[in-house]
């Protein structure tokens, strides 16, 4: 395990409307306030056509290829994310989402594109003091959490 510490900071709660891509806006919305990390909630619906990464096609290949599901229709959405810089600086959100409709829930990741349906809620705290980054890693294929590079591994 490795971690870090982070202080709280600034709130925000944004509504997301009707056709907005949700992993665009809210990164845009945290490089254009200078959000560096956060963790974020989010509550509303998803229009069919949205596209959810659902899995690896084989959780024993490296790199990984990722499975995408398009959703057929409206779907009522809960999701929980977090968020952290590339190498870049730029603000990347990774949030997992449950997708229900009537009977059935679909669960996975909104990079893939998730359109909102009419509404989109989210409530973001902004992490600070926060060293932490996403770093992208060839031999998985995609970036993943590094908390922070001076942190040490418990005895």
């Amino acid at each position: 395990m490795k971690y870090a510490q982070a202080a709280q900071g600034r709130v925000f709660i944004l509504k997301l409307e009707d056709g907005e891509i949700l992993h665009e806006v809210v990164e845009r919305f945290a490089a254009e306030r200078g959000i560096k990390a956060a963790a974020l909630l989010l509550v509303g619906g998803a229009r069919g056509g949205s596209r959810l990464v659902v899995g690896p096609a084989d959780g024993d290949a490296r790199p990984v290829s990722q499975l995408n599901l398009m959703l057929d229709d409206v779907h009522e959405i809960a999701g929980v994310g977090t968020l952290f810089p590339d190498e870049s600086g730029a603000p990347i959100l990774h949030m997992h989402a449950a997708n229900g409709r009537g009977a059935e829930t679909i669960t996975g990741c909104v990079r893939g594109a998730v359109k909102v349906w009419q509404i989109g809620e989210v409530v973001l705290f902004e992490l600070l003091d926060c060293a932490a980054t996403r770093e992208f890693q060839p031999e998985m294929g995609f970036a993943v959490l590094n908390p922070a590079p001076e942190t040490r591994r418990p005895a």
